[in-house]
Parts: C-alpha cells; structure tokens; sequence
C-alpha cells in the first residue's frame, strides 16, 4: 500500500513541514510539503537524511539501565516496564525526601514541549530548561527590556527587505529552507546584505556588503552606527516620536562613539560605518537588523543585540513590509488555536532552583538558564536538585566544559537522557529511553503564528522500529507511576488532536489533507502608528528600560574593549554546516560520508608565524592546559587573525557511535572553567570568551 503523509521534519529545530512516501510501512521519499509555496518541495541535505536515522542500526533500540560506573559504557537491557518502574522509583523517593522541586527537565525547546512540559508541573516541579541557555537568552531578555514580551514577538519580512544586516546569523549555512530562498528570492530583486562576522562564512560570499570585524567588537560598531544615525537625524522621526522613550538619553550616550572610535575598535574603517549609516537610512523603513544568535556568545552581547533592535526602531522597521512584524496569532484573525494540556495544570509554587524571576528578576523565568542548574546541584542552595531528565537535548555538548559537568551530575541520584540517538549525556546516564524518531511518532497540534496564523500537524508516517516509543507515551507512562495520572487522560495522540481542536472549528481530517489548515487568508498588518501592541509599563519601546531599572541595571553600557589573545594564542569560534545538526547528526550514515570531520580555520598570516600550510596537523591547547587535541587546519585569509574557527558537534566520545567516534575536535571541550561565565544582564553563557594555543603537531 502506498501513501502520503504531511508531517513536520525533525533532523533540526527549523521544523520544516515535509510530505513523506510511504509503500508497505516503510518510508521511500522525503521531501518539502508542496502545499507549501515556501517549501515548495524543497529539503536540505538534513532533512533528506532523516530517512538513514529512521533506518541507522546504531541509534538506540531499547531502555537501558546502568550497571556499572557512570560513563563506563557497561549496560543492561531492559523492559519498557523495568526501566519506567525504576525511574519512578527513584523520583518518588526524591520526592518523599526533597519534594518535586528536586527534579529537573531540560528540551531542545521548540512547539512540542506541551506533554514533557506538562508532566513536569504535574509532578510539582518548577525546573523546566531548555537549549534557549546557550542560545537565545541574550535575545529573549533584549527584547523584554524594550518591548516588555520576548524575541519570538516578532519575524521578518525577509521577501520585502531593501536591507538586511547580519551579525554571525549565517543563514545560508543554518539551514532554514524557506528562509534562505525567500532571502535569495530578496537579492536577486536588488535587496542588499550586510554581513558581519570575523569568518567569512557562507552567507558572506552572498553578501553586498562583508565587514570582517575583530571578534567580540559588534557593540561597538553598533554604537557608532547609532552615533551616525542620531548626529546626521538619518532616523525615521515620526516612528520615534510616535513609539519611543529614551531618545535624548541615547544620544547624550552615544556622543563620544563617533566612527572614528569605532574603526580603532572593530577594524571597519570610519567613513565605510558613515555610507552604511546613510544607505540603511535610504532603505528604511524596510531594514532588518537581525538580532542573531551568534551574537549570543560574548560577555557583553546583551548590549549588542539591544542595539541591534534600537537600530530597528530608529528605521522604523516595525509592522512595516520589509521590516519586523508583530505575529498574529489565531486571536487576532477572530479564531481560536488548539488547547493546551499544560494550562491545565496548576502551577507549582515552587521557586525555581536557579533563581530565574525571583533572585534574577531581570531573566525570564520560562525556560531559565541551565548552566545555573549545575552550582545549584553543587552546592543544594536555595534547595537541593537530585534528579535530572535530559529530553532529546545533550547538555555535556552544548554547554561549557563537559567534565566540570560530571561533577555535578555525580551527586544526582538520578540522571535520565531521552533521544533518538546516543548523546554524550545519554552515555553518562543512568537510564537511557530510546525515543522514536519524528517519522515514527505523531506530536502536540501547533499554532504557527506570523502574518496569516495556522493550525500544524506532525503526523506519525510508520511504526517505531526496534523498541523505540514516543515521547507522549514516556511521560504519560511516568504520571500515571507518580500519581498524575489524572492530567494524561488521553489513550492516543489521535483522542489528543480532538482535544486540542474542540473549540477550533477544525478537524483532524482538515489538517490530514495538506498538513496544516490557515485561519485566514490574507496577511494581517495593524497600523505601525496607531495599533502597536508594546507591551512595557509606558506601552512604547523603551530605550530606558523599566525592566532593568527595576532591578539596578544601566539600559546603556560604557563599552569595555575585549581581551586580545596573547602570542600563539586565539579566540575560539564555533558555527554550523549546513550538513550537520550541531552534535546530533555527526554519526548519521549520509550526513557523515557527507562531512566526517571539522578543520580548524586559521589566518594565513598567523599560519605563517606558526610555520604550518593548508591541510598540516595542529595542536590545539585550552587556556588553562587541561585539554589538548589535533586537528587538520585549513588556512585561509578569510577568518580574523584574533581568531580560530571549528564547526561544532565533533570530537564526540560514545564508542557505539563508530562513524562519529573520535572525529575532529569539540569547541565544548576546549571551553574549561566557562560553565559558569555568562553576560550578566543576557543570562547566556559567554561561549566565546575562550582562548586556546595553536601550535604546529609534532
């Protein structure tokens, strides 16, 4: 039998809506949903490679529980039943001794987090986390401090924009399908990009404009673009007038950054920050200052990304076409979105252990940040945290310094890693779940809010090979263990859908015939100066923040200059491939072949000093000497000669992962002693405050 199933890729976080052929229960053909028209049947090299995860023989494919040491490598199989009765087990004892606060749950984040989410606070515990930590906190808590609501309050009107500047936001190597060819779409009608990054990076080599700043310099070349813009009125003063507090403030702030100061910071020459000054002025108000995530890393990115959006309401670029625009939810469009489980659940009264919203009032309590998880654990101030659930996200690889996590998780009494392959945390755990892939299993219904809101629908394609489950049924299967049971009433993903529709005026059949269903038909637009919906205290985008005064903090840093690495040393950088999925994917049959190993970028000049050509093997040493490894350089004048460059997700240490073992080198690795270095007013952890020695192999 043969059919088509629409459903919503999983390879990556993008989630693209993907069409899946199917003949005799197994899958034949992936591709991009066609009813799409952003789509358009187009997938990435990840995407396609989901079909050699559903078929790899060496992802997970039973519950296993420890046996011997942590991290050993020594397991026993296990029944579904044996390994669910054990964890519970251990949760009911932590909970009778500390509470459910005790028990911590971190994600990969993203739509389908209502279950996981959801069995958390049944049980009682406040400690959700999720990847945002190493992501996009900085960017969350920049936008709360302007506009009162968080980062995703917005999106881009990439198809429309004259201008479109990019701090490290490397979108060409992502890799989000519909994103980057509605960009190309962009330039190939005369749209320009201005991309920023100390590597030359794929989407320099499709932009109009290419600055290599010196690395952990973006405040400052945004300062003195915000000079430029105030001294020269090259603002969109209606739209300043109308939406914003602060502006005399800024300017008083801005005085003493002219270009001039900026060109000795960054290394972009003065009068080229003035002509980009006056072309994004000339392209306004259909100019996108993407906040990136990249951004994300240094100890003052907070502070860039803020500018970033300050930049953006100097344009004028909110709810306009070619700008940012608020998203529409099915509530503006007169409909309702599908039900949550987890507003039905009450919330606990808990604080959270990190002190995300209480002690850090300024940081979102959402989704926290987890690298202050780890001295919690340590040292069981405000309480302890015995427990640990590590859901399809691999924490000992994207956050700092791997071993100084282990210190942390050897006084859990209990660590359980969820996924569809073996991560570097799931070899340290003391049960690990094989979850199904996203072709295996069906998940929550979700609402895609943007210009014309929608109604999405992941639909499981074929049956869970090996023993794997669905993730629904993991956590489902625990409530009912731990007395919750009373909020996972449902036998199915199916009697669930109905659920979440029963006051939308759609059916299941309705989202089965393309995949999603819109709730309306033309784009919704309010009027950018009538109908903005910030929502601060003065309702307006506030340059002064009341936020941060709330809580003791400038909303305008003095700009501190950044370390400079001292001889035979670099700042270490990271990035993606558009062919890898950070660390998840370094085993995959296809992905693998594809891209077996990293190289590690390295100035030619520096190359020079160093006595190495392209190809030669170095040696790379962390700052404090713990870590050392080698690795194949690729020697190139397009990376800053501050810095060094490797993707990231190698250098991976499961041994049943045979294709990936022991290949290239983890930045994660080379980053001691930065678990606990983050911005302090962005939260996110300062990845790229790490500096490592660079030496010819013996």
């Amino acid at each position: 039998m043969k059919e088509s199933v629409y459903s919503v890729c999983g390879m990556c976080t993008v989630r693209c809506p993907i069409k899946v052929d199917v003949e005799d229960g197994v899958v034949k053909w992936i591709e991009g949903n066609p009813n799409d028209p952003g789509m358009a049947g187009r997938l990435c090299a990840k995407g396609s490679a989901g079909l050699a995860m559903l078929y790899d023989y060496e992802r997970p494919q039973h519950p296993m529980i420890r046996e011997g040491k942590r991290g050993e490598g020594k397991w026993k199989k296990a029944s579904w039943d044996e390994a669910l009765d054990y964890i519970a087990a251990k949760l009911q004892d932590i909970i009778k001794k500390y509470g459910a606060k005790a028990i911590a749950l971190s994600d990969r984040g993203g739509p389908f987090r209502d279950i996981h989410r959801s069995f958390l606070r049944a049980i009682g515990s406040p400690n959700y986390y999720n990847h945002d930590c190493t992501c996009a906190r900085n960017v969350q808590h920049a936008a709360l401090s302007l506009f009162g609501s968080g980062r995703k309050t917005f999106n881009y009107d990439y198809g429309n924009c004259k201008h479109l500047v990019l701090y490290g936001r490397n979108v060409f190597e992502s890799l989000r399908v519909k994103q980057a060819g509605i960009i190309m779409e962009m330039l190939d009608r005369g749209g320009k990009i201005t991309y920023i990054d100390p590597r030359a990076a794929g989407t320099a080599m499709k932009a109009t404009r290419y600055w290599s700043i010196r690395p952990g310099t973006d405040y400052a070349l945004n300062l003195g673009i915000i000079h430029t813009v105030l001294r020269d009125k090259l603002y969109d003063a209606e739209f300043v007038k109308q939406w914003v507090l602060g502006l005399k403030e800024l300017e008083s702030f801005v005085i003493p950054y002219t270009p001039e100061w900026a060109a000795a910071e960054t290394g972009i020459p003065a009068n080229e920050i003035v002509e980009f000054a006056n072309e994004i002025a000339a392209d306004r108000p259909a100019v996108i200052f993407h906040p990136g995530w990249m951004m994300a890393r240094y100890s003052d990115s907070f502070y860039s990304i803020r500018t970033n959006y300050i930049l953006n309401a100097l344009m004028g670029a909110f709810e306009t076409p070619g700008g940012l625009f608020f998203q529409k939810g099915p509530g503006d469009v007169g409909a309702k979105g599908p039900k949550s489980l987890l507003d039905t659940i009450p919330k606990p009264d808990e604080k959270r252990v990190d002190g995300c919203g209480w002690k850090h009032k300024h940081f979102d309590a959402g989704p926290g940040l987890l690298h202050l998880l780890y001295p919690a654990i340590l040292s069981e101030e405000p309480y302890p945290v015995k427990a640990y659930i590590a859901f399809r996200h691999d924490p000992m690889l994207s956050l700092p310094d791997p071993e100084a996590q282990k210190e942390a998780f050897d006084k859990l009494d209990l660590l359980v890693a969820i996924d569809a392959n073996y991560s570097e945390t799931g070899w340290y755990a003391d049960v690990l779940l094989p979850s199904a892939t996203y072709l295996e299993k069906s998940s929550v219904l979700t609402t895609g809010k943007g210009l014309k809101p929608q109604i999405g629908m992941r639909k499981q394609a074929v049956e869970p090979r090996n023993d794997a489950k669905p993730d629904w049924w993991m956590f489902k299967s625990l409530a009912e263990r731990l007395g919750a049971g009373e909020y996972f009433k449902f036998k199915d993903m199916e009697a669930f859908w109905e659920w979440q529709l029963e006051d939308t005026g759609v059916t299941v059949s309705d989202l089965e015939k393309k995949g999603f269903v819109a709730l309306t038909d033309k784009p919704v637009w309010w009027d950018r100066l009538k109908d903005l919906k910030f929502k601060t205290p003065s309702k307006k985008i506030e340059f002064v923040s009341s936020r941060l005064a709330a809580s003791g903090i400038e909303s305008f840093k003095p700009y501190e200059s950044p370390q400079k690495p001292d001889e035979g040393y670099y700042r270490l950088a990271f990035g993606r491939s558009p062919v890898h999925t950070h660390g998840r994917t370094q085993n995959n049959p296809v992905l693998g072949e594809i891209m077996p190993v990293n190289q590690l970028w390295l100035n030619d000049q520096e190359a020079g000093k160093l006595g190495v050509a392209n190809g030669d093997r170095v040696r790379v040493t962390s700052a404090d000497g713990s870590h050392s490894g080698t690795i194949d350089v690729y020697v190139t004048e397009f990376i800053h000669p501050e810095s060094v460059f490797m993707v990231h997700g190698f250098g991976r240490k499961v041994p049943w992962q045979t294709r990936g073992y022991n290949k290239g080198l983890g930045d994660y690795r080379f980053e001691t002693g930065l678990l606990g270095v983050y911005d302090p007013v962005g939260g996110a952890n300062s990845l790229m405050e790490c500096f490592v020695k660079v030496e010819k192999a013996e």
